[in-house]
């Protein structure tokens, strides 16, 4: 048995599959299913960062909440910064602590490896001092979360 998260798009899979799949490594198309022969795509399997995902264009009463999210575990503030901009070029909307919101209604978080490795310090002090510090980002700053680790 394998789990693998179905996701319910209004009329987007197509660009959302194709948008995924070419700004994530280890990411492809596995199946396309088209209503037609030149029609819509309308269901899709396909891998992000190696972790499957089934989709359907289920009409417009079908709408993503924060409730899901996509959760991108970065190397390093360069990483960060790949996958924030490339999702923002694309119409994504920041919102807050590493989420942002894609064009297509789906909720990211792009976190550096960093940041939960700070959370991780055994002195409470120091990992409340990261988390007042991540708070108050859109995007994450690594700098300023060691800054805040180091100087708690």
């Amino acid at each position: 048995m394998k789990a693998s998260p179905f996701l319910m798009f209004n009329d987007q899979l197509g660009p959302a599959v194709e948008f995924y799949t070419s700004t994530f490594p280890d990411s492809k198309v596995v199946t396309l299913s088209r209503a037609g022969q030149n029609g819509p795509v309308m269901s899709a399997e396909f891998i992000v960062g190696g972790q499957r995902f089934l989709a359907y264009n289920g009409g417009s009463h079908f709408t993503f909440s924060d409730a899901f999210s996509i959760f991108i575990n970065c190397e390093d503030q360069a990483e960060v910064d790949r996958y924030w901009n490339a999702l923002v070029a694309a119409g994504a909307k920041p919102v807050q602590c590493g989420w942002i919101t894609d064009q297509f209604g789906l909720s990211w978080q792009i976190v550096p490896r960093r940041f939960m490795e700070l959370m991780s310090d055994a002195n409470p002090k120091k990992s409340q001092a990261v988390m007042a510090a991540m708070m108050k980002m859109v995007k994450f700053d690594v700098a300023a979360l060691e800054k805040a680790h180091a100087e708690a």
